[in-house]
């Protein structure tokens, strides 16, 4: 087979039949394609490339992302490809091949995923903090859509998650950086669910990783249970904050009957929510659009 400038072939594709690479991942990306985005300010400890490489049927767009900074996001690429193998839902962008890196001495490991358009909702570390309030920023943009656009997003969420609870698994550091809104063809992609896990399961650290904005008060709690029921809290809170005008919550655009809805998903006594994600979403289901624009 031949081995394109580092790496070592298992197959005829340039990326998805290489096993192994020796040496810098982005250079090897270049010799096989044209890698056309960098993302290279990550909190998550990883890095990131867009990348068109030749393929059977013409040019592909790949998304691949590696591992940097150490354990942490070593740690997080193979618990994501643990739950990609457990996971599959067409919102859900999967991990389709990984690569084991050889870089300046260390190891290290790579993912490949299939390029989604779009853009994430809130990248602090690429646009600034403010980037959910700026103007023309993809979540001023998103909530400024007519709000059966918003719904329609949010049924992708929710119905992703259907998938989730199907597999034992529940969500954990979900927030506005992991959903990808294409504005072009108005659909939802769910990215880096990096964090997502077997569940039910115990803290045993003084919190999750995640975005304050989004967790749920037992996600803060060493010893606390993490469950579905979590994940149902932190769904609602995805729904509160994309269907506001405004980032104070203070601009609400559903009904009330949806506000009712998230309401009890979001109650601080895990007891008061919905039991289930099946649970939330019939009654959001039933709580209707709003047909607002």
């Amino acid at each position: 087979m031949e081995n394109l400038g580092g790496g070592e072939s298992a197959g005829g594709h340039p990326l998805l039949g290489v096993d192994r690479i020796e040496g810098p991942l982005r250079a090897y990306l270049s010799r096989i394609g044209e890698v056309f985005r960098a993302f290279e300010k990550q909190d998550s400890g990883c890095l990131a490339y867009g990348v068109v490489v030749p393929g059977d049927g013409g040019d592909e767009r790949w998304f691949v992302k590696r591992a940097a900074g150490g354990a942490v996001g070593l740690r997080a690429l193979k618990r994501a490809w643990a739950f990609h193998r457990a996971v599959r839902h067409p919102v859900i962008v999967p991990q389709v091949h990984r690569i084991a890196l050889r870089e300046g001495g260390g190891d290290s490991l790579a993912v490949v995923m299939p390029w989604r358009d779009g853009e994430v909702l809130y990248h602090p570390a690429e646009r600034g903090r403010r980037d959910r309030t700026t103007p023309g920023s993809p979540m001023a943009r998103f909530r400024a859509l007519p709000v059966a656009r918003i719904e329609a997003a949010l049924a992708r969420v929710l119905d992703a998650h259907l998938a989730v609870e199907a597999a034992g698994h529940v969500a954990v550091d979900l927030y506005d950086g992991a959903l990808l809104y294409d504005f072009t063809a108005h659909e939802m992609h769910l990215v880096d669910l990096d964090g997502y896990r077997p569940g039910p399961f115990v803290l045993d650290a003084e919190r999750l990783p995640g975005s304050t904005r989004f967790m749920a008060p037992e996600e803060f709690e060493r010893g606390a249970t993490i469950d579905i029921r979590t994940t149902v809290y932190v769904l609602g809170r995805t729904a509160r904050l994309l269907l506001d005008a405004g980032d104070e919550e203070r601009a609400w655009r559903g009904t009330a009957a949806q506000l009712a809805v998230l309401e009890r998903a979001m109650a601080p006594d895990p007891g008061e929510r919905f039991a289930d994600v099946g649970e939330l979403t019939s009654a959001w289901r039933r709580a209707g659009c709003s047909g607002g624009s």
